[in-house]
């Protein structure tokens, strides 16, 4: 199911919220709409005490990667829903920088070895670093699920053939919020469902739904 929805009165979605198969995380919001759209259990919180929970945790089916600004009481709320690792890494914003689903994880290219060796011991994926459109921040441009991989339109074709094999899923391009090609930060996704910001059009959400599978 897709279900259009804002946060604070903003239509970035994947900023403040992140998912799996079976968890959502999300700030202060309506649980409601996302337990409909990603059928999940649906958890509140904070990480470092901001709510830009998308932008800094990134995870999978096998769990969550959080940055060390998280702070203890948020780190024992997540424990009692998921496994979760944390990471020291300079490029804090995880959300912004990797980019993964249950079979593999792009990575910003700086990203520290530390927080690559966490996502293929602690997510249990494949991992390379690269660009999306040559933009490094790939989480941002860019969702992952286990049934497809959405993009910002002007990926470049061997970024997109990069895409298709480590991810082993279908790489489609798309816009949202009215034509915005950041893709991540607009979103979140999936294979049941995704909570898209308030401002995409009825064409973009077309290509939203089919690029991530959801007419199958």
């Amino acid at each position: 199911m897709l279900k259009k929805y804002e946060i604070d009165s903003k239509p970035y979605i994947g900023v403040f919220s992140v998912t799996s198969e079976n968890l959502t995380i999300v700030p202060d919001s309506d649980k409601g709409v996302f337990e409909e759209a990603m059928e999940t259990e649906v958890i509140q919180t904070t990480v470092g005490g901001t709510q830009v929970i998308g932008s800094l945790m990134c995870g999978n089916s096998n769990g969550f990667l959080a940055p060390d600004i998280i702070e203890d009481r948020e780190i024992d709320d997540l424990l009692d829903h998921t496994d979760l690792t944390v990471v020291p890494d300079n490029l804090n914003a995880l959300g912004n920088n990797i980019l993964v689903n249950d079979y593999g994880a792009l990575l910003h290219p700086e990203l520290d070895d530390i927080t690559e060796k966490g996502l293929k011991e602690k997510l249990d994926v494949e991992v390379k670093r690269g660009s999306i459109a040559d933009i490094e921040m790939v989480g941002s441009v860019a969702v992952a699920t286990n049934k497809g991989v959405l993009c910002h339109p002007h990926i470049e074709e061997e970024e997109e053939e990069t895409l298709e094999d480590l991810f082993d899923v279908p790489v489609s391009k798309s816009t949202a919020n009215h034509g915005s090609g950041w893709i991540g930060t607009s979103l979140i996704a999936n294979t049941k469902g995704a909570v898209i910001g308030n401002r995409t059009t009825s064409i973009e959400m077309g290509r939203i739904e089919e690029g991530l599978g959801y007419l199958d």
